[in-house]
């Protein structure tokens, strides 16, 4: 009877070795995966950050060609205006006073 009660916990001890492996298995896993998912929210936050820092800079070159697309808008009319006024002028007899150095 020694022999079948050595049996029977040796094959419990088995059994509860293998649980307690299981169970560090899983241990190992879930650490890994929360790892891997702050890696990955680390990774996107960066991800994140370069991308807003990039529209930025994009909002930035925009915002300054759409300036200098008006300034050259307004340059053209005010070149145009002044063209017309001339004309007005000569029709009239009268001409705009350019200061010759």
């Amino acid at each position: 009877m020694s022999g079948g009660k050595a049996t029977k916990v040796e094959e419990s001890f088995q059994r509860v070795l293998g649980f307690k492996k299981m169970v560090d298995r899983w241990q190992n896993s879930h650490t890994h995966c929360v790892w891997q998912t702050t890696l990955g929210q680390r990774r996107n936050l960066c991800a994140a950050l370069r991308t807003q820092d990039a529209r930025g800079q994009e909002l930035a070159l925009a915002d300054k060609q759409l300036l200098m697309a008006r300034r050259a808008a307004l340059h053209q009319l005010l070149e145009q205006e002044h063209r017309q006024y001339q004309q007005e002028l000569n029709l009239t007899g009268r001409a705009f006073y350019v200061e010759r150095l």
